[in-house]
């Protein structure tokens, strides 16, 4: 049996800010949400998030993951203290008789890895597992302890320790494995007998030394494994150490990246064969680019999918919509919610699509708003061409078939229909259908005033 706790407590006042620090996001999710999906891909019995400050808004964002048990601290009287809390909800064993291990995590380290982790239970073995790392400069750590054989004895932490403790490397990141009843047994054995007044989980290695508990340790495979959050600039360096790493993989699954320094991904991004990546891009939710796709730079894709050969120019905008193959976007394109593009569509610059369906061929190249539409295929959408989708209560659809000709400067007033190859005049407009295969004009007499005279400035 499995027991995973989350230590998710802490104030975090370098944070600056009125949001509990564990909502606090990492490529584009709360740090918490990466834990828990990492913890789950572990498949514990028992998952457990330890909150105190800020509990209400965590329980909030929490409220539709039913497999999450609470338990609170308050206050917060350190790790050990924190722990405590959850023990009560710790299973033991299994029906076999073998004891249960549990985990213990924090929630502001969001971004362990279930390889590193699957190492760690492994290493726990029934005893006592630690996950340390050898750090150029320890300052600020808690520092493992080891006797001459090279077993773990202890871990010291910095205010507590003295000048050759201190210069040791080793360094305890927090989290462990350990035997649950041992687990339970050694929590009612620690005291806050220390320079900081507190519950050291950390204590309970020196409990296990002294029982001849068996302590292993295992070491992460990357460096922003261990990195925790405690202030803004923290934070911003774990961003940019996970957009590497995710950059990286992209690399090696075979995306060319212009500069994976300027790269962010804040979801997940399926790309096919031979797709290329322009700098400062922001890949938003769930987004699937098809073979030989083009983005340009500073497009920001979110939730979206994009057919194979279609190119994304620069400063383009795609929310919630479908793109096909062949397709040209932008630059400065904005394809909106609910926006399905077929194939070889031709969306220009400072165009905006929303709620439409644009068919085979078709063209909308500059200056145009789409809203509301079924336009089919083979249609020409001219510059200042707008639909007039809201009367200022409800939504109406414009529908435009297969080679119409809309002119410059149009307005369709919706529901309206344009038939089938039906030319609209440059400033119509279009407040009724216009019929197939003509010509619909909407404009006034074009008249010359012989008798105007263009205004003069007064002089003072």
């Amino acid at each position: 049996m499995l027991n995973i706790v989350i230590l998710a407590a802490g104030m975090g006042k370098r944070m600056q800010s009125d949001r509990p620090k564990v909502l606090h996001a990492i490529a584009g999710q709360p740090m918490l949400f990466h834990l828990l999906k990492t913890a789950r891909a572990l498949n514990p019995d028992r998952l457990i998030v330890v909150v105190g400050h800020g509990q209400d808004q965590i329980r909030e964002a929490l409220a539709d993951q039913p497999d999450i048990l609470f338990a609170n601290q308050t206050p917060q009287l350190g790790t050990g203290h924190a722990v405590m809390q959850a023990a009560d909800q710790l299973v033991e064993g299994t029906e076999a008789g073998v004891d249960g291990a549990t985990l213990v995590l924090y929630g502001d380290v969001p971004l362990v890895q279930v390889k590193t982790l699957q190492a760690l239970l492994a290493a726990s073995d029934g005893g006592l597992a630690l996950l340390t790392e050898t750090l150029t400069d320890p300052t600020g750590y808690g520092r493992i302890v080891r006797n001459d054989a090279g077993h773990v004895v202890a871990i010291v932490e910095e205010k507590d320790a003295s000048s050759t403790v201190r210069s040791i490397r080793e360094v305890n990141t927090g989290m462990l494995v350990a035997s649950t009843p041992a687990l339970k047994r050694w929590l009612g054995q620690i005291n806050n007998q220390n320079a900081q007044g507190e519950y050291y989980l950390t204590d309970i290695v020196g409990l296990a030394a002294q029982a001849r508990v068996e302590i292993n340790t295992v070491a992460p495979q990357f460096a922003f494994e261990t990195q925790g959050v405690n202030s803004r600039l923290q934070q911003a360096s774990l961003e940019r150490q996970w957009q590497n790493e995710l950059a990286r993989q992209q690399l090696a699954a075979g995306v060319a990246l212009a500069d994976p320094q300027r790269f962010d991904l804040r979801g997940t991004l399926d790309c096919g064969r031979d797709v290329f990546i322009d700098v400062g891009c922001v890949f938003e939710g769930h987004v699937k680019l098809g073979n030989k796709v083009v983005i340009g730079p500073h497009c920001v894709i979110s939730d979206a999918t994009i057919g194979d050969g279609t190119t994304v120019k620069a400063y383009s905008h795609v929310q919630e919509a479908r793109v096909g193959a062949q397709a040209q976007i932008g630059p400065y394109a904005r394809l909106r919610p609910g926006t399905v593009l077929a194939d070889q569509v031709h969306v220009g610059n400072f165009v905006e699509i929303k709620n439409s369906v644009i068919g085979h061929s078709s063209k909308a190249n500059h200056l145009a708003y789409v809203g509301d539409a079924d336009v089919g295929q083979g249609v020409n959408i001219g510059a200042g061409t707008i639909t007039c989708n809201y009367d200022g209560v409800n939504k109406h659809r414009t529908v435009i078939e297969d080679d119409a000709f809309i002119g410059s400067d149009t307005q369709l007033v919706a529901p309206v229909r344009v038939g089938k190859g039906a030319t609209l005049g440059a400033g119509t407009t279009l407040t009724q259908d216009a019929p197939p295969h003509k010509l619909t004009i909407s404009r006034t007499t074009q008249t010359t005033l012989e008798s105007w005279q263009r205004p003069t400035k007064k002089s003072k």
